[in-house]
């Protein structure tokens, strides 16, 4: 089970009351409301492993090289050393370093690594996994990682994450018309404002469906553009013609990262705290002993 955690986060922190807060009269809402997450994904779904992705650099510059409009409009403090400060609400800012120190005082594995994103280490881990994935998460983009054949799916949360969206390719065919691999291609036609990703002028997401659908693939509907006998419209063959510089990059941008060096870490799912004193210190100062106390219970089942 992969965690795209800062995703898990910033849906605990809108999704729990800022009432929730330590002795001290400092919100905790993200902190309780992620540690009730993970607590109910591994009731849920019992995982072996269980791997707290983290975004060690939000906004790589090597993606922003390529597209720089890449999560731009998310930019709260440029730092010339990097990485840029991301837009944070106020009161969730302070919580992540909390988040950090309870994952790593529990031995939840939390790994990120500098230059990439959560996204990257989740590729590199799916790849390289030799039994089924889960991937938690409420980005999309992780779709492109859905493959039936290796026990690949999504589990994206709908209402918390008791009720998730089980994304499998039969899935994305009914909502896209792509499977997980096609994913990638119908993204940067269509384009992510979220993501700052301008997409292809005109081409939509039923648009771009039916194109891959058409030519199967980027290149193919781009050899398309060239060949005056395809059945392109003559605006579709103007748009993706002037668009060229972008269709060129926006693969590298929008497609994960497969081949990050990761550290050393052990992912299975502890039994027990590997720092109880921290543990305990933690969950005194930010009163947290009752989620913890949650958590702890199911781990030792």
């Amino acid at each position: 089970m992969l965690l795209d955690t800062a995703s898990l986060y910033f849906r605990a922190y809108f999704g729990v009351p800022d009432s929730v807060r330590a002795p001290d009269g400092t919100p905790v809402n993200a902190v309780r409301g992620l540690l009730d997450f993970i607590t109910r994904l591994v009731q849920d779904h019992h995982p072996d492993d269980l791997v707290a992705c983290w975004d060690a650099d939000w906004r790589p510059q090597w993606r922003v090289d390529l597209i720089p409009s890449y999560k731009a409009h998310r930019v709260a403090v440029e730092t010339p050393e990097g990485p840029d400060e991301e837009e944070t609400p106020d009161t969730l800012a302070p919580q992540v370093p909390i988040i950090a120190a309870v994952l790593d005082a529990l031995g939840i594995a939390r790994v990120g690594v500098e230059g990439y994103e959560a996204d990257d280490v989740i590729g590199t881990l799916t790849g390289a996994a030799s039994g089924p994935v889960d991937i938690i998460t409420g980005d999309r983009d992780l779709y492109q990682l859905v493959d039936d054949a290796r026990q690949v799916r999504v589990l994206y949360p709908l209402k918390g994450v008791g009720s998730l969206q089980v994304t499998d390719e039969a899935w994305l065919r009914e909502k896209y018309g792509v499977a997980g691999s096609g994913y990638v291609d119908l993204a940067l036609l269509r384009g992510d404002p979220s993501d700052g990703l301008p997409g292809v002028p005109g081409i939509g997401e039923k648009t771009a469906a039916k194109l891959l659908d058409a030519y199967g693939d980027l290149a193919g509907i781009m050899a398309a553009v060239d060949d005056p006998s395809s059945r392109l419209t003559p605006s579709q063959r103007k748009r993706l013609d002037v668009s060229r510089a972008y269709v060129a990059v926006a693969p590298t941008v929008v497609r994960v990262a497969a081949d990050v060096a990761l550290p050393d870490f052990d992912p299975a799912l502890p039994a027990e705290p590997l720092d109880p004193e921290t543990l305990d210190a933690l969950a005194a100062r930010w009163g947290l002993q009752n989620a913890l106390h949650r958590l702890l219970v199911t781990l030792g089942k």
